[in-house]
């Protein structure tokens, strides 16, 4: 599959396109440690997240071939209390055709730049993993620094995995 800059269009997420997404995001699930899903969730389950996301003003963009969905970014509130509600978190997957071909930079450039216009002030990246070096790469190209590592937090694959917690400031002020 060709995945060149000139043929790629990044929107704003639909509903119509969860079915796609769940497609990607289901082999990320099965077949990794990049995220501490152990089942896929079902396309009903995606609707949902990105009604939520969608709900507290925060952006889910798609990265489309034609009509092909080859990848998503999506940003959601941190935690449920009041006084994060300027944090967010997000994910980014691609399907596996389309990686390393700076898509997922496009994606995650264009997230930065609708969170801030938003009004969000801090984007957090919980990479997950010990398999994920080219995340931890994407995310510090893109200005997010280390901020800490949670030790053992999650157990897939028979075995004990960590989650490099990284963080980029969307304020101009400090």
């Amino acid at each position: 599959m060709n995945c060149s800059a000139e043929t790629i269009t990044l929107r704003e997420a639909r509903l119509s396109d969860m079915e796609q997404i769940a497609c990607i995001y289901a082999h990320y699930v099965t077949h990794t440690t990049v995220t501490f899903e152990t089942e896929p969730p079902s396309v009903d389950e995606l609707a949902q997240r990105y009604r939520d996301i969608r709900a507290a003003g925060a952006p889910y963009l798609a990265a489309l071939q034609g009509d092909t969905v080859l990848g998503y970014a999506c940003a959601a509130p941190f935690k449920a209390r009041a006084a994060y509600r300027y944090t967010l978190e997000h994910s980014i997957y691609l399907d596996r055709s389309a990686a390393g071909k700076g898509l997922g930079r496009m994606l995650l450039e264009k997230l930065i730049e609708q969170c801030t216009l938003a009004g969000f002030a801090e984007m957090l990246a919980t990479v997950a993993g010990d398999d994920n070096h080219a995340s931890l790469a994407l995310h510090a190209r893109c200005g997010f620094v280390p901020v800490g590592v949670l030790k053992n937090v999650g157990f897939k694959h028979d075995r004990w995995l960590d989650v490099t917690l990284m963080q980029r400031s969307l304020r101009s002020e400090p």
